[in-house]
């Protein structure tokens, strides 16, 4: 989610030509719409079932608290295994072996310190969104709206990253690779059906929904997986024997360095997404926010084994799915279809179906097409929840409030705000959308990769060295926190833009143009540890003495849950 590395080679590779394509856009096309129309149709009517119930806060942003550990846990998982995780890592593996292997790793590590560190003490500390945790023992008008504009920021890139793809890759599967008007309809559509998800849903409609695209996707890769395996008799010995004579690299494919064993410039990058992506899941604010769904602490500790069991078996068979490819394919002809890879699961499904031409290939390759394509809706559903309930329960109520009392009395001042909450929400999740169609139209034919790298790097630099501060230092003050967020938000930001991901290269965002002083594409290797040393060094320059009955307040609901809402 984590999410979105198979647009590292620039947007413009899924729109890389073959005969592949050709095929694919000629005698594909009815059975993939069939399936699409049935996903949304399906999701529509959850949407409009969840829509009939009573819109209290508590209901619309975390689903009346309701959800079982098993149910939660598939939602999570359904949140983090973006298209990215389907299509790309296997893409990666398929091209470069055990260095696409490396992806799988780092997206399930990161699960383990979500486990250990923050998914039980969140559920009890907050109510809806991080802000909540910050300020519970801070000044709350400054920690939420820091809080609240880097979860924003992180769930917009996100978003744009998630939609581009969406309209890369319908437009290579319904229009051809130069179909500008099938992906850019597909980016207003993909758009269109979030805002409806969110604005009338709410999270019991964005949680049935992500556990759907679980059910799905799950499905999909084990019946690919299975396949897989059975043409090999089982021996995953042959099958990654063949796959490394298929790659041509020869036994080099199964051993580190073929994309990350050149300069010191790409060691030190592969080094920095990789502590972007462990330590950034933890702070990834449509991850946080699903802890609240569940009615207790321990139900919030389950919902997250469930998940790692799941995303764990998925990042299992992706490695089946990516050497797959590499053997019956050939790394070269995954390469000619599409320079990123993204395209290795479809031509590895067509294959297993019995080849191009044939029946069983075209429909093997619409449902890989429709599982990536639900996969897409359901995780941007999930990232503009978030972001609205930011906007509304961070940034507006904070704006709103001047005081604990208000005329009617604190209960009716109270009811009042959560209904206000919940409308600024419905709005605020149109105008993200809104925002996030513009940003993807705009960036159709850009590199998109650094954005999810980004929204990864933000939330590791600024939600999550907060968020352990405010758990386990007692000295920790509201500076410290403010200047947490915003140490780790701006640098990350600013080192993005003087990277070569925006200028300097062939595939930038600004490819004419060359003004980029740091050297790596992600820059969490630097930005982390600087979120870190600005929650320090404003703790210790603050002249705010600790509150410590406030800390020993938290700390006992952290650990115990007491008085958890």
């Amino acid at each position: 989610m984590g999410a979105g590395h198979w647009h590292r080679a620039g947007a413009g590779a899924l729109n890389g030509g073959g005969p592949f394509l050709a095929v694919a856009a000629g005698d594909r096309h009815g059975l993939a719409i069939v399936l699409f129309t049935l996903f949304v149709s399906v999701t529509l009517a959850i949407t409009a079932w969840a829509g009939r119930r009573r819109s209290s806060s508590v209901e619309f942003f975390a689903g009346g608290r309701l959800f079982t550990p098993m149910e939660n846990g598939f939602a999570i998982a359904g949140d983090y295994m973006s298209a990215a995780s389907f299509l790309g890592i296997s893409g990666l593996i398929a091209l470069f072996g055990y260095d696409g292997l490396l992806y799988s790793v780092g997206f399930l590590v990161a699960w383990l310190v979500v486990l250990m560190l923050v998914a039980e003490l969140v559920r009890n500390c907050g109510r809806y969104t991080l802000a909540d945790v910050l300020a519970a023992r801070m000044r709350r008008r400054p920690v939420r709206i820091a809080a609240g504009t880097a979860s924003v920021t992180v769930s917009i890139l996100y978003l744009v990253a998630q939609m581009v793809g969406a309209g890369s890759l319908v437009g290579v599967l319904l229009g051809g690779s130069d179909s500008r008007t099938a992906r850019t309809w597909t980016v207003v559509g993909v758009g269109a059906l979030m805002m409806f998800y969110v604005a009338f849903g709410g999270m019991r409609a964005t949680t049935w929904i992500q556990i759907v695209k679980t059910v799905l996707l799950i499905g999909g890769t084990v019946a690919l997986t299975v396949l897989v395996l059975v043409r090999f008799h089982g021996d995953f010995g042959r099958l990654l024997h063949t796959a490394a004579a298929n790659s041509g690299h020869g036994e080099a494919f199964l051993g580190p360095g073929l994309k990350y064993g050149g300069s010191w410039t790409s060691r030190l990058d592969f080094i920095s997404l990789g502590l972007a992506l462990v330590l950034g899941t933890a702070g990834l604010p449509h991850i946080l926010s699903r802890f609240y769904t569940v009615p207790t602490a321990r139900s919030a500790r389950r919902s997250v084994v469930w998940a790692i069991g799941l995303i764990g078996v998925f990042y299992l068979m992706t490695i089946v799915l990516g050497f797959g490819a590499a053997a019956l394919v050939g790394s070269a002809k995954v390469h000619d279809s599409n320079a990123a890879g993204n395209t290795a699961v479809p031509l590895l499904a067509e294959v297993l179906g019995g080849g191009s031409g044939t029946t069983g290939g075209a429909v093997l390759f619409a449902v890989v097409g429709a599982v990536a394509f639900a996969t897409i809706l359901a995780v941007v559903a999930g990232i503009t929840l978030a972001s609205s309930a930011s906007v509304a329960h961070d940034l507006y109520a904070t704006w709103r409030r001047r005081g604990p009392d208000a005329p009617g009395g604190p209960a009716a001042a109270q009811g009042e705000m959560e209904q206000g909450e919940v409308r600024v929400a419905r709005f605020a999740a149109v105008g993200v959308g809104a925002v996030a169609i513009a940003l993807s139209l705009l960036a159709q034919d850009q590199n998109v990769a650094f954005l999810v790298g980004l929204a990864f790097a933000v939330a590791a630099s600024a939600n999550l060295p907060a968020l352990l501060y405010s758990l386990f230092w007692r000295r920790f003050t509201t500076r410290g926190a403010v200047w947490s967020v915003y140490g780790g938000l701006l640098p990350s930001l600013l080192l993005v833009a003087l990277s070569p991901v925006v200028s300097g290269r062939p595939d930038a965002l600004l490819p004419g143009v060359d003004f980029h002083v740091f050297p790596l594409e992600n820059p969490g290797l630097v930005s982390v540890p600087l979120g870190i040393l600005a929650g320090w060094l404003g703790t210790v320059t603050s002249r705010e003495p600790a509150d410590d009955a406030a800390y020993a307040e938290m700390e006992v609901r952290s650990l115990t849950g007491a008085g958890a809402a």
